[in-house]
Protein backbone atom coordinates (compact mmCIF):
# COMPACT_ATOMS: atom_id res chain seq x y z
CA UNK A 1 0.00 0.00 0.00
CA UNK A 2 1.14 4.04 -0.84
CA UNK A 3 0.20 6.36 1.57
CA UNK A 4 -0.48 9.19 -0.72
CA UNK A 5 0.77 11.53 1.81
CA UNK A 6 4.13 10.84 1.01
CA UNK A 7 4.01 11.29 -2.75
CA UNK A 8 3.62 15.00 -2.93
CA UNK A 9 6.81 16.84 -3.68
CA UNK A 10 8.86 18.87 -1.30
CA UNK A 11 7.71 22.46 -2.13
CA UNK A 12 9.60 25.53 -0.78
CA UNK A 13 7.13 28.40 0.59
CA UNK A 14 9.77 31.70 -0.34
CA UNK A 15 8.15 32.78 -3.27
CA UNK A 16 10.45 35.61 -5.17
CA UNK A 17 9.61 39.31 -5.99
CA UNK A 18 7.89 38.86 -9.47
CA UNK A 19 10.10 39.35 -12.41
CA UNK A 20 8.34 42.36 -14.20
CA UNK A 21 6.81 45.03 -12.52
CA UNK A 22 8.39 45.29 -9.45
CA UNK A 23 11.79 47.56 -7.96
CA UNK A 24 14.89 45.83 -8.07
CA UNK A 25 16.44 43.98 -4.84
CA UNK A 26 18.73 45.41 -2.76
CA UNK A 27 20.96 42.17 -3.59
CA UNK A 28 21.35 40.95 -7.01
CA UNK A 29 19.73 37.58 -7.05
CA UNK A 30 21.54 34.76 -8.13
CA UNK A 31 20.59 33.04 -12.14
CA UNK A 32 20.82 29.42 -9.80
CA UNK A 33 19.12 30.09 -6.74
CA UNK A 34 15.82 27.94 -6.02
CA UNK A 35 12.84 29.87 -7.35
CA UNK A 36 10.45 27.29 -5.74
CA UNK A 37 6.73 27.89 -7.01
CA UNK A 38 7.68 30.61 -9.26
CA UNK A 39 9.63 28.74 -11.33
CA UNK A 40 6.98 28.10 -13.20
CA UNK A 41 4.86 31.26 -12.58
CA UNK A 42 7.90 33.31 -13.63
CA UNK A 43 6.80 32.57 -17.36
CA UNK A 44 3.00 33.90 -16.66
CA UNK A 45 1.39 37.08 -17.19
CA UNK A 46 1.54 39.20 -14.12
CA UNK A 47 -1.70 39.85 -12.98
CA UNK A 48 -4.02 39.41 -10.18
CA UNK A 49 -6.87 37.63 -12.18
CA UNK A 50 -5.45 34.39 -13.01
CA UNK A 51 -7.13 31.56 -13.38
CA UNK A 52 -6.64 27.60 -13.57
CA UNK A 53 -7.94 24.72 -15.87
CA UNK A 54 -8.75 21.30 -15.31
CA UNK A 55 -7.30 19.22 -18.18
CA UNK A 56 -7.71 15.24 -19.04
CA UNK A 57 -9.13 12.98 -21.42
CA UNK A 58 -13.23 12.79 -21.02
CA UNK A 59 -14.69 10.71 -18.24
CA UNK A 60 -12.26 11.75 -15.69
CA UNK A 61 -14.17 13.52 -13.26
CA UNK A 62 -13.36 17.42 -14.45
CA UNK A 63 -16.91 18.70 -14.70
CA UNK A 64 -17.65 16.63 -11.41
CA UNK A 65 -15.26 18.28 -9.93
CA UNK A 66 -15.19 21.76 -11.33
CA UNK A 67 -18.79 21.62 -9.51
CA UNK A 68 -17.61 20.33 -6.31
CA UNK A 69 -15.06 23.44 -6.14
CA UNK A 70 -17.88 26.02 -6.46
CA UNK A 71 -20.25 24.17 -4.69
CA UNK A 72 -18.65 22.81 -1.46
CA UNK A 73 -17.37 26.57 -0.43
CA UNK A 74 -20.64 28.18 -0.07
CA UNK A 75 -20.45 28.30 3.96
CA UNK A 76 -17.69 30.76 3.50
CA UNK A 77 -19.52 33.69 2.45
CA UNK A 78 -23.35 33.02 2.81
CA UNK A 79 -24.00 36.63 0.99
CA UNK A 80 -21.19 36.39 -1.53
CA UNK A 81 -23.00 35.92 -5.09
CA UNK A 82 -21.34 32.72 -6.14
CA UNK A 83 -21.38 32.25 -9.94
CA UNK A 84 -20.71 29.98 -12.79
CA UNK A 85 -19.37 32.87 -15.34
CA UNK A 86 -20.56 30.63 -18.58
CA UNK A 87 -21.14 26.90 -18.83
CA UNK A 88 -17.70 25.76 -18.16
CA UNK A 89 -16.27 28.88 -15.47
CA UNK A 90 -16.69 29.03 -11.98
CA UNK A 91 -15.07 31.14 -9.56
CA UNK A 92 -14.59 28.96 -6.26
CA UNK A 93 -14.19 30.43 -2.52
CA UNK A 94 -10.43 30.44 -1.14
CA UNK A 95 -11.02 28.89 2.40
CA UNK A 96 -9.31 30.90 4.91
CA UNK A 97 -9.37 30.77 8.47
CA UNK A 98 -7.74 34.11 9.18
CA UNK A 99 -10.47 36.07 6.90
CA UNK A 100 -13.42 33.83 8.81
CA UNK A 101 -11.81 35.01 11.93
CA UNK A 102 -11.99 38.79 10.63
CA UNK A 103 -15.85 38.35 8.91
CA UNK A 104 -16.68 37.03 12.56
CA UNK A 105 -14.81 39.65 14.61
CA UNK A 106 -15.91 42.65 12.64
CA UNK A 107 -19.55 41.20 11.78
CA UNK A 108 -20.18 43.38 9.05
CA UNK A 109 -23.03 43.68 6.95
CA UNK A 110 -20.88 42.95 3.69
CA UNK A 111 -18.07 39.77 3.60
CA UNK A 112 -16.82 39.24 0.13
CA UNK A 113 -14.23 36.30 0.37
CA UNK A 114 -10.97 35.91 -2.23
CA UNK A 115 -12.29 33.46 -5.14
CA UNK A 116 -10.06 31.32 -7.49
CA UNK A 117 -11.38 31.33 -10.81
CA UNK A 118 -11.26 27.74 -12.41
CA UNK A 119 -12.83 25.87 -15.86
CA UNK A 120 -13.51 22.82 -16.81
CA UNK A 121 -11.61 22.61 -20.00
CA UNK A 122 -13.52 19.76 -22.44
CA UNK A 123 -11.69 16.67 -22.78
CA UNK A 124 -8.65 16.12 -25.30
CA UNK A 125 -8.12 12.82 -27.15
CA UNK A 126 -4.98 11.58 -28.75
CA UNK A 127 -4.11 13.25 -31.59
CA UNK A 128 -5.62 16.87 -30.62
CA UNK A 129 -2.39 18.95 -31.17
CA UNK A 130 -3.23 18.25 -34.38
CA UNK A 131 -6.79 18.64 -34.69
CA UNK A 132 -8.44 15.69 -33.69
CA UNK A 133 -12.03 15.83 -32.17
CA UNK A 134 -11.67 19.64 -31.06
CA UNK A 135 -8.47 19.40 -30.21
CA UNK A 136 -7.90 22.93 -31.77
CA UNK A 137 -10.32 24.78 -29.41
CA UNK A 138 -9.72 22.52 -26.41
CA UNK A 139 -5.96 23.55 -26.87
CA UNK A 140 -6.55 27.08 -26.95
CA UNK A 141 -8.83 27.16 -24.09
CA UNK A 142 -6.17 25.17 -22.11
CA UNK A 143 -3.86 28.70 -23.81
CA UNK A 144 -6.22 30.84 -21.82
CA UNK A 145 -5.70 29.77 -18.58
CA UNK A 146 -2.37 30.52 -16.12
CA UNK A 147 -1.82 27.27 -14.29
CA UNK A 148 -3.45 23.95 -14.84
CA UNK A 149 -4.91 20.83 -13.07
CA UNK A 150 -3.88 17.43 -14.82
CA UNK A 151 -6.60 15.36 -13.65
CA UNK A 152 -6.13 11.87 -14.24
CA UNK A 153 -8.34 9.02 -13.59
CA UNK A 154 -7.15 5.91 -11.03
CA UNK A 155 -10.17 4.01 -10.30
CA UNK A 156 -12.57 1.35 -11.99
CA UNK A 157 -15.90 1.76 -12.89
CA UNK A 158 -18.47 -0.31 -15.14
CA UNK A 159 -21.09 3.02 -14.94
CA UNK A 160 -17.95 5.56 -16.34
CA UNK A 161 -17.08 4.68 -19.95
CA UNK A 162 -13.35 5.25 -20.41
CA UNK A 163 -11.87 7.07 -23.35
CA UNK A 164 -9.68 3.98 -24.65
CA UNK A 165 -11.74 1.25 -22.85
CA UNK A 166 -9.37 0.36 -20.31
CA UNK A 167 -7.85 2.08 -16.85
CA UNK A 168 -4.38 3.03 -16.86
CA UNK A 169 -3.47 6.40 -15.85
CA UNK A 170 0.55 6.47 -16.78
CA UNK A 171 -1.09 5.96 -20.47
CA UNK A 172 -3.72 8.36 -20.02
CA UNK A 173 -0.66 10.88 -18.11
CA UNK A 174 1.70 10.17 -21.76
CA UNK A 175 -1.48 11.37 -24.09
CA UNK A 176 -2.12 14.71 -22.59
CA UNK A 177 1.51 15.34 -21.49
CA UNK A 178 2.00 14.23 -25.20
CA UNK A 179 -0.38 16.59 -26.62
CA UNK A 180 0.55 19.29 -25.01
CA UNK A 181 4.07 19.27 -25.58
CA UNK A 182 3.60 18.42 -29.42
CA UNK A 183 1.28 21.32 -29.77
CA UNK A 184 4.52 23.18 -27.67
CA UNK A 185 6.61 21.69 -30.57
CA UNK A 186 4.97 22.78 -33.23
CA UNK A 187 4.90 26.42 -31.50
CA UNK A 188 8.56 26.38 -31.36
CA UNK A 189 8.96 26.21 -35.24
CA UNK A 190 6.74 29.46 -35.96
CA UNK A 191 8.98 30.92 -33.03
CA UNK A 192 11.99 29.89 -34.80
CA UNK A 193 10.35 31.24 -37.65
CA UNK A 194 9.64 34.66 -36.69
CA UNK A 195 13.01 35.21 -34.56
CA UNK A 196 14.61 34.24 -38.07
CA UNK A 197 12.90 37.03 -39.79
CA UNK A 198 12.74 38.92 -37.03
CA UNK A 199 17.17 39.24 -37.78
CA UNK A 200 16.77 39.14 -41.24
CA UNK A 201 15.01 42.24 -41.39
CA UNK A 202 17.31 43.93 -38.68
CA UNK A 203 20.24 43.41 -40.33
CA UNK A 204 19.05 43.90 -44.11
CA UNK A 205 19.23 40.05 -45.31
CA UNK A 206 17.22 38.71 -47.84
CA UNK A 207 14.82 35.92 -47.01
CA UNK A 208 17.02 33.35 -48.74
CA UNK A 209 19.84 34.00 -46.50
CA UNK A 210 20.51 31.32 -43.97
CA UNK A 211 24.25 31.67 -42.92
CA UNK A 212 23.48 34.19 -40.20
CA UNK A 213 23.07 33.72 -36.21
CA UNK A 214 20.75 34.22 -33.73
CA UNK A 215 21.14 35.55 -30.52
CA UNK A 216 23.38 33.05 -28.06
CA UNK A 217 20.51 33.83 -25.37
CA UNK A 218 17.62 33.23 -27.34
CA UNK A 219 19.37 29.90 -29.24
CA UNK A 220 20.12 28.63 -25.27
CA UNK A 221 16.92 29.33 -24.80
CA UNK A 222 14.86 27.66 -27.19
CA UNK A 223 17.39 24.51 -27.56
CA UNK A 224 16.40 23.81 -24.07
CA UNK A 225 12.90 24.22 -24.61
CA UNK A 226 13.02 22.16 -27.43
CA UNK A 227 14.60 19.23 -25.77
CA UNK A 228 12.31 19.65 -23.12
CA UNK A 229 8.87 18.71 -25.29
CA UNK A 230 10.47 16.15 -27.42
CA UNK A 231 11.09 14.38 -24.06
CA UNK A 232 7.17 14.51 -23.39
CA UNK A 233 8.34 17.11 -20.37
CA UNK A 234 7.14 20.58 -19.60
CA UNK A 235 9.00 23.63 -20.20
CA UNK A 236 8.69 25.29 -16.64
CA UNK A 237 10.39 22.37 -15.35
CA UNK A 238 13.41 23.55 -16.77
CA UNK A 239 16.12 25.12 -15.43
CA UNK A 240 16.31 28.77 -17.50
CA UNK A 241 18.01 32.05 -16.38
CA UNK A 242 16.33 34.79 -16.00
CA UNK A 243 17.00 36.24 -19.68
CA UNK A 244 15.97 32.74 -21.33
CA UNK A 245 13.03 32.98 -18.96
CA UNK A 246 12.49 36.54 -21.22
CA UNK A 247 11.93 35.49 -24.09
CA UNK A 248 9.92 32.01 -23.35
CA UNK A 249 7.50 34.20 -21.74
CA UNK A 250 6.49 35.34 -25.16
CA UNK A 251 6.03 32.62 -26.97
CA UNK A 252 2.52 31.41 -25.91
CA UNK A 253 4.13 27.47 -24.92
CA UNK A 254 1.45 25.37 -23.18
CA UNK A 255 3.70 23.85 -21.02
CA UNK A 256 4.87 26.32 -18.90
CA UNK A 257 2.10 27.04 -17.10
CA UNK A 258 2.34 25.71 -13.45
CA UNK A 259 0.99 22.11 -13.21
CA UNK A 260 -0.92 20.35 -10.50
CA UNK A 261 -1.50 16.44 -11.30
CA UNK A 262 -4.33 15.43 -9.27
CA UNK A 263 -5.52 11.77 -9.32
CA UNK A 264 -9.17 10.64 -9.30
CA UNK A 265 -9.59 7.66 -7.03
CA UNK A 266 -12.18 5.70 -5.76
CA UNK A 267 -13.72 6.20 -2.71
CA UNK A 268 -12.19 2.83 -1.33
CA UNK A 269 -8.89 3.31 -2.39
CA UNK A 270 -9.19 7.52 -1.12
CA UNK A 271 -10.47 5.93 2.25
CA UNK A 272 -7.42 3.34 2.97
CA UNK A 273 -5.01 5.72 1.64
CA UNK A 274 -3.95 3.57 -1.38
CA UNK A 275 -3.90 2.99 -4.57
CA UNK A 276 -2.48 0.62 -6.83
CA UNK A 277 -1.25 3.02 -9.57
CA UNK A 278 -0.16 6.05 -7.30
CA UNK A 279 3.65 4.98 -7.03
CA UNK A 280 3.55 4.33 -10.59
CA UNK A 281 1.95 8.12 -11.06
CA UNK A 282 4.90 9.42 -8.71
CA UNK A 283 7.33 7.51 -10.55
CA UNK A 284 6.24 9.28 -13.67
CA UNK A 285 5.94 12.73 -12.40
CA UNK A 286 9.57 12.87 -11.19
CA UNK A 287 11.19 11.41 -14.68
CA UNK A 288 8.99 14.13 -16.26
CA UNK A 289 9.97 17.45 -14.03
CA UNK A 290 8.64 16.60 -11.10
CA UNK A 291 5.17 18.32 -9.77
CA UNK A 292 2.68 18.26 -7.12
CA UNK A 293 0.15 15.31 -6.68
CA UNK A 294 -2.59 15.84 -4.98
CA UNK A 295 -4.75 12.48 -4.87
CA UNK A 296 -9.26 13.32 -4.42
CA UNK A 297 -12.00 11.27 -4.72
CA UNK A 298 -14.88 12.45 -7.07
CA UNK A 299 -17.13 9.85 -5.48
CA UNK A 300 -16.40 10.55 -2.08
CA UNK A 301 -16.62 14.29 -2.24
CA UNK A 302 -19.99 14.11 -3.95
CA UNK A 303 -21.23 12.30 -1.16
CA UNK A 304 -19.92 13.92 1.05
CA UNK A 305 -21.50 17.40 -0.63
CA UNK A 306 -24.43 15.50 -0.93
CA UNK A 307 -25.22 15.59 2.91
CA UNK A 308 -24.37 19.03 2.96
CA UNK A 309 -27.94 19.77 4.52
CA UNK A 310 -28.08 17.23 6.09
CA UNK A 311 -24.78 17.56 9.35
CA UNK A 312 -25.77 14.76 11.49
CA UNK A 313 -25.89 12.38 8.21
CA UNK A 314 -22.79 13.47 7.30
CA UNK A 315 -20.88 13.15 10.79
CA UNK A 316 -21.99 9.57 10.85
CA UNK A 317 -20.65 9.29 7.20
CA UNK A 318 -17.16 10.23 7.76
CA UNK A 319 -17.46 8.14 10.73
CA UNK A 320 -18.44 5.19 9.14
CA UNK A 321 -15.45 6.36 6.54
CA UNK A 322 -12.68 6.98 9.43
CA UNK A 323 -14.32 2.85 10.53
CA UNK A 324 -13.41 1.83 7.19
CA UNK A 325 -9.81 3.62 7.70
CA UNK A 326 -9.39 1.82 11.03
CA UNK A 327 -9.97 -1.79 9.98
CA UNK A 328 -7.28 -1.18 6.58
CA UNK A 329 -4.96 -0.61 9.01
CA UNK A 330 -4.46 2.59 9.48
CA UNK A 331 -4.09 4.69 12.97
CA UNK A 332 -4.10 8.27 13.96
CA UNK A 333 -4.10 11.34 11.61
CA UNK A 334 -3.65 8.82 9.01
CA UNK A 335 -7.16 7.27 9.58
CA UNK A 336 -9.22 10.61 9.41
CA UNK A 337 -11.09 11.22 6.37
CA UNK A 338 -11.21 14.65 5.15
CA UNK A 339 -11.85 16.97 1.97
CA UNK A 340 -9.71 17.61 -0.12
CA UNK A 341 -11.53 20.26 -1.55
CA UNK A 342 -9.91 22.83 -0.03
CA UNK A 343 -6.78 22.03 -0.09
CA UNK A 344 -7.13 21.69 -3.95
CA UNK A 345 -8.59 25.55 -3.95
CA UNK A 346 -5.43 26.67 -2.03
CA UNK A 347 -2.72 24.42 -4.05
CA UNK A 348 -3.85 26.35 -7.14
CA UNK A 349 -3.51 30.07 -5.94
CA UNK A 350 -0.09 28.71 -4.18
CA UNK A 351 1.01 27.61 -7.88
CA UNK A 352 -0.06 30.44 -9.35
CA UNK A 353 2.17 32.60 -6.66
CA UNK A 354 -1.36 34.50 -5.37
CA UNK A 355 -1.95 35.65 -1.77
CA UNK A 356 -4.31 38.03 0.11
CA UNK A 357 -4.22 41.13 1.91
CA UNK A 358 -7.68 42.05 3.87
CA UNK A 359 -9.95 45.27 4.93
CA UNK A 360 -12.16 45.11 7.55
CA UNK A 361 -14.00 47.53 9.28
CA UNK A 362 -17.90 47.95 10.44
CA UNK A 363 -19.16 47.79 6.91
CA UNK A 364 -17.03 45.55 5.05
CA UNK A 365 -14.37 42.56 5.43
CA UNK A 366 -12.89 41.68 2.49
CA UNK A 367 -9.86 39.60 1.05
CA UNK A 368 -8.14 41.24 -1.86
CA UNK A 369 -5.90 39.28 -4.54
CA UNK A 370 -2.26 39.70 -5.67
CA UNK A 371 0.50 38.19 -6.89
CA UNK A 372 3.37 37.66 -4.00
CA UNK A 373 6.21 40.09 -4.37
CA UNK A 374 3.38 42.94 -4.89
CA UNK A 375 4.09 46.30 -3.50
CA UNK A 376 2.19 48.64 -1.45
CA UNK A 377 1.20 50.78 -4.01
CA UNK A 378 0.55 48.18 -6.14
CA UNK A 379 -1.79 46.44 -3.70
CA UNK A 380 -3.65 49.85 -3.33
CA UNK A 381 -4.26 49.76 -7.00
CA UNK A 382 -5.93 46.49 -7.16
CA UNK A 383 -8.69 48.51 -4.77
CA UNK A 384 -8.69 51.41 -6.73
CA UNK A 385 -6.05 52.66 -9.51
CA UNK A 386 -5.90 56.33 -7.89
CA UNK A 387 -4.99 54.83 -4.76
CA UNK A 388 -1.89 53.71 -6.49
CA UNK A 389 -1.34 56.93 -8.50
CA UNK A 390 -1.98 59.15 -5.34
CA UNK A 391 -0.32 56.63 -2.76
CA UNK A 392 1.44 58.19 0.67
CA UNK A 393 1.50 55.14 2.98
CA UNK A 394 -0.19 51.56 4.45
CA UNK A 395 -0.92 51.55 7.92
CA UNK A 396 -0.31 47.70 7.98
CA UNK A 397 -0.75 44.81 10.78
CA UNK A 398 -0.18 41.45 10.31
CA UNK A 399 -2.92 39.13 11.08
CA UNK A 400 -0.88 37.06 13.82
CA UNK A 401 -0.71 40.35 15.61
CA UNK A 402 -3.77 41.19 15.22
CA UNK A 403 -5.62 37.76 16.89
CA UNK A 404 -2.61 38.48 19.73
CA UNK A 405 -3.49 41.97 20.63
CA UNK A 406 -7.47 42.28 19.58
CA UNK A 407 -8.67 41.18 23.01
CA UNK A 408 -12.19 40.92 21.44
CA UNK A 409 -12.20 44.37 20.05
CA UNK A 410 -13.23 44.86 16.41
CA UNK A 411 -10.89 47.72 16.23
CA UNK A 412 -7.00 48.29 16.02
CA UNK A 413 -6.67 50.30 19.34
CA UNK A 414 -5.34 47.21 21.32
CA UNK A 415 -3.24 46.32 18.33
CA UNK A 416 -1.29 50.04 18.18
CA UNK A 417 -0.98 50.13 21.93
CA UNK A 418 0.94 47.00 21.77
CA UNK A 419 3.25 48.49 18.98
CA UNK A 420 2.16 46.57 16.22
CA UNK A 421 0.52 48.79 13.77
CA UNK A 422 2.95 50.01 11.40
CA UNK A 423 3.47 52.23 8.69
CA UNK A 424 4.77 50.88 5.51
CA UNK A 425 6.19 53.31 2.48
CA UNK A 426 6.24 52.69 -1.66
CA UNK A 427 8.93 50.02 -1.17
CA UNK A 428 7.02 47.70 1.13
CA UNK A 429 6.53 44.29 -0.76
CA UNK A 430 2.86 42.63 0.77
CA UNK A 431 2.60 39.99 3.15
CA UNK A 432 0.11 37.19 2.88
CA UNK A 433 -2.94 38.29 5.62
CA UNK A 434 -1.48 41.61 5.73
CA UNK A 435 -4.83 43.99 7.25
CA UNK A 436 -4.05 47.30 5.81
CA UNK A 437 -5.58 50.81 5.54
CA UNK A 438 -4.17 52.50 2.34
CA UNK A 439 -3.66 56.60 2.57
CA UNK A 440 -3.60 58.68 -0.67
CA UNK A 441 -3.78 62.22 -1.75
CA UNK A 442 -5.78 61.95 -5.02
CA UNK A 443 -9.76 62.00 -5.21
CA UNK A 444 -11.63 58.85 -6.40
CA UNK A 445 -13.03 59.00 -9.73
CA UNK A 446 -13.82 56.51 -11.94
CA UNK A 447 -11.73 53.24 -11.82
CA UNK A 448 -9.51 52.51 -15.21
Amino acid sequence: MVYYSTIESNRTTAIKNQARNMPPKAKKKEENEDLGLMKAARFGRVKNTLSMGFVGLPNVGKSTLTNLLVGAMHAEAANYPFCTIDPNVVQCVVPSKDFKYLAECYKPPSVVPAVLKVTDIAGLIKGASEGAGLGNAFLSHIAAVDGIFHLVRAFDSDEVIHVDDSVDPIRDLETIQGELCAKDKSTLVGVLEREQEKVRKEKGLSKQTTNFKLSETFTSAYEKALALVEANTPIQTGEFKDSEVEHIRDWGCITTKPQIYVVNLSQKNYIRKGNKWLQKIADWVKEHGGGQILPVSCEFEQNLFDLKDYPDEQKAFLAECKETALKAGLKGNQAEVRTMIPRLIRAGRQALCLQSFFTAGPKEVRAWTIMKGTTAPQAAGVIHSDFERGFIKAEVCAFADFKTFHKGESSMAKIKEAGKYRQEGKNYVMQDGDIVVFMHNTTTGKKK
